[in-house]
């Protein structure tokens, strides 16, 4: 063989650069490998090239992409580890050199695209694909030994050309992972979604809840707009995940804005987005709420304190279901399901003047009253046991039930704060309690207090220490099922003595068994 000539070199030169642009100007990995195997061809004059990839869990080997080769031939193709040349190379993880086919055993061309070639001036050589140490396939061509050179330049070439297309294969395999380990969580997050944000995680069995159950389940697979009506800390928020999340909508964005929580003079921006340069401060283009819902919903909570001239603009994108940016002068068209929500009485703020009568009919399409808890005594208890059951499993304590005079201190109290100080309330007494029971002194001292729980009385010392001990003793026999003995050993007392307080405070051990 003859040393390599200057046209040569140039010629690999030119082939590598061609090779590594072709291998990193696109993510489809079969259409980079056919255009390394046509390169290779078109500058070094390598016909038959083709490149097999190892199944591992098969053990079976196939080629992927090929040149120079029909289809009929390439499904021919197929070794098992250690057969044949390509066998060998992807098993050894060495790359071989046949000087001249026809004199070659494992040489097999089960392809069959040499069987009108003179086999006695084909030389082939197979080097391997590897990802680190791990061999995955191969890279083969045949080479003319008219005018040949250097079979071990060869060797070197393709060498250099399988690292390149390992590391684009472990690249894509990575972006792979990537993309499905990130569809498996957009999966998960969705379950969670619905999971979380289901009908059966408002809690509530009373007939007024029953009533709100009712009007969302028949809102929920419309584009109506609807008006959320009640206090704060009635669970509006709650009501209006569940309508969006179980609905058509529910794999479009569901956007949340404060109306409240928005300063005067930026509500619009904030709404609608503004342009480069519409006021100080705007250094860049910004989408506002409405775009980024678009194909969603759009939740304004508090929509009662909007100012008038930001209700005249909300009440055309409404209408129009059109925006313009602050500062622009595009005309943008927006798909969005609108849920507002209130706290405030907003037909006396139309008779007031402080809100425009013609949004409100606008938003008062489907309105859902939420009751304030005062209304919803059958279901207090439920709510407390469920807080109750929340926090005890996210601050890992083993907290079982409620005592049974703080079970009267939660039911007789009138909760200004609705569902949510509930939660608070209950959240405190877990973090508090340091035993398997929520006793009344775990609760915030208003729900302690007689006067906050409307049950206000002349209680002396004497009075407030039985009250305790008796809480006490009846704790012992739930927690014992009646059973005398075992609850005075829990109170560290002899049963003599705890026979005689059950005996003082009228307690029948019974009712607990």
């Amino acid at each position: 063989m003859t040393e390599l000539t200057e046209k040569h070199k140039m010629d690999i030169v030119d082939c590598l650069y061609d090779i590594t642009t072709a291998i990193h100007a696109t993510m489809d990995l079969q259409k980079s490998l056919y255009k390394v195997l046509d390169l290779l061809s078109d500058h070094l004059g390598m016909k038959r090239g083709s490149i097999t990839l190892l199944n591992p869990d098969t053990a079976e080997i196939h080629i992927e992409v090929a040149h120079g080769i029909s289809v009929s031939e390439k499904t021919r193709g197929r070794y098992k580890l250690g057969e044949g040349v390509t066998g060998q190379v992807i098993k050894t993880g060495r790359a071989m050199v046949v000087p001249k086919i026809d004199e070659e055993p494992l040489f097999l061309d089960r392809t069959g695209a040499r069987r009108k070639i003179d086999k006695s001036k084909i030389s082939f050589v197979c080097v391997p694909i590897k990802e680190g140490r791990r061999v995955i396939g191969s890279l083969s061509a045949d080479c003319s030994l008219e005018n040949r050179t250097s079979l071990d330049e060869e060797v070197r070439l393709l060498t250099i050309i399988s690292s390149l297309i390992a590391q684009k294969t472990a690249l894509l395999e990575k972006v792979a992972r990537e993309k499905d380990r990130l569809k498996q969580e957009n999966l998960r997050l969705r379950r969670e979604l619905n999971r979380k944000y289901s009908f059966s995680n408002i809690v509530g069995n009373s007939r007024k809840m029953q009533e709100v159950f009712y009007l969302v389940s028949q809102v929920c697979e419309s584009n109506a707009t609807v008006l959320l009506l009640g206090e704060s800390g009635t669970g509006k928020e709650l009501v209006a995940n569940a309508i969006h999340y179980n609905s058509p909508r529910a794999r479009g964005p569901f956007v949340k804005v404060n109306c409240a929580a928005l300063p005067e003079n930026l509500v619009e921006a904030e709404l609608f987005g503004h342009e480069k340069g519409a006021f100080t401060g705007a250094d860049r283009e910004k989408a506002g709420k409405f775009e980024l819902a678009n194909h969603g919903t759009i939740f304004l909570d508090e929509i009662g304190s909007l100012a008038l001239e930001s209700q005249a603009k909300l009440l055309r994108t409404l209408q129009e279901r059109e925006i313009e940016r602050v500062g622009g002068t595009r005309t943008l068209r927006v798909n969005i399901r609108l849920i507002a929500a209130t706290n405030r009485d907003l037909s006396q703020a139309v008779e007031n003047g402080n809100f425009r009568e013609d949004l409100f009919y606008r938003l008062n399409v489907y309105p859902i009253y939420l009751p304030p808890l005062r209304e919803r005594e059958a279901d207090i208890l439920l709510l407390a046991d469920y807080f109750l059951e929340k926090y005890a499993s996210e601050y890992q304590k083993e907290i079982r039930r409620i005592s049974t005079p703080a079970i009267d201190a939660i039911t007789q109290y009138h909760w200004p704060g609705n569902v949510r100080e509930l939660e608070n309330c209950m959240e405190r007494a877990v973090l508090v309690c340091k035993d398997k029971v929520i006793h009344s002194y775990h609760l915030p001292p208003t729900l302690q207090t007689a006067k906050e729980t409307g049950t206000e009385q002349s209680r002396s010392l004497t009075d407030a220490v039985e009250g305790f001990e008796r809480e006490l003793l009846i704790d012992a026999l739930k927690s014992s099922r009646g059973n005398m003995r075992q609850a005075a050993k829990a109170l560290k007392t002899t049963e003599r003595i705890f026979g005689y307080k059950v005996k003082k405070y009228a307690i029948n051990p019974k009712r607990y068994r």
